[in-house]
């Protein structure tokens, strides 16, 4: 009686890589230090393609007879797998390029348009009144507007 063994570093491999892509776009994507650049996911995704190369290793090894079932489903999962991955790396790395530059910003040297907005303590400032305040005695010579990318 032979004993047919599970695949187990080929199918970890496989749920590794569904794992990384939604968990991404699930929570990673809500923190800025993933968000920005995937660390965390091109990590995962090193282990699932160690996991995946093992797993193929192992169904095309040559001490064992495996049923031709097992080389095809393990070529399809790091097949499948591979695209994820490299969907992935496209879409973050190329894709993302593409999308087109936000042209109603205000350029570098470009006097920002008026507003009034909340400071940490809650007061309203305005850009006409952080322009009129001396500092040190001297009247400002500009307002430096820093904007953060994320959610409060």
């Amino acid at each position: 009686m032979t004993l047919r063994r599970f695949n187990l570093p080929l199918w970890s491999g496989f749920l590794l890589t569904l794992v990384s892509v939604f968990t991404f776009f699930g929570v990673l994507v809500w923190i800025p230090a993933t968000r920005n650049f995937p660390w965390v996911t091109l990590g995962l995704f090193l282990l699932a393609a160690v996991l995946l190369i093992v797993g193929v290793r192992r169904a095309f090894s040559a001490n064992q007879a495996k049923p031709r079932r097992a080389k095809i489903g393990a070529v399809v999962l790091t097949g499948f797998s591979a695209f994820l991955i490299a969907a992935f790396v496209f879409a973050f790395f190329v894709a993302a390029r593409w999308l087109p530059a936000s042209t109603g910003a205000p350029q570098v040297g470009q006097r920002a348009p008026e507003f009034t907005l909340a400071d940490t303590s809650g007061k309203p400032v305005s850009l006409t009144e952080l322009l009129a305040t001396p500092i040190n005695g001297n009247a400002p010579k500009g307002v430096l507007l820093i904007f953060y990318r994320g959610y409060w």
